[in-house]
């Protein structure tokens, strides 16, 4: 039953593009490179300055689920964040929503200012390659 579940999930291995909504009603460009293993999800998030691992990443038929580590600015506080993201696949698009599971100020490991619960944001991504 596995092995067949596993047959019948997209293959998720390649590039990623979309926009993430952002701040002021703007629209920030994201890529992922996406390595797929069984059920094992590896891989990169590619931003505008920087790229970042995929860590605990598992893929569950169409479901898709991994964190990243990623520095935030709030203000003039860097925090290092704990970013969840999570998606299906529909219509040949992957469909994420980013949630922030946690926060901490960098460089102190003091946890960053409190914020209301993260509802997440949601995005599509396509497959470029």
């Amino acid at each position: 039953m596995i092995v067949l579940a596993l047959a019948i999930a997209a293959d998720l291995n390649g590039i990623w593009v979309g926009q993430v909504p952002a701040r002021n009603n703007d629209k920030l460009d994201i890529a992922f490179q996406l390595k797929q293993t069984g059920a094992v999800l590896t891989g990169k998030l590619y931003g505008d300055y920087r790229s970042t691992q995929i860590l605990e990443g598992r893929i569950d038929g169409d479901t898709v689920t991994f964190i990243v580590l990623a520095e935030e600015q709030a203000g003039n506080q860097i925090n290092d964040s704990r970013l969840k993201f999570t998606g299906v696949m529909k219509d040949g698009e992957m469909e994420l929503t980013r949630r922030r599971e946690s926060s901490t100020t960098a460089g102190s490991g003091a946890a960053a200012p409190s914020r209301n619960a993260d509802p997440g944001v949601t995005f599509r991504l396509k497959k470029l390659i």
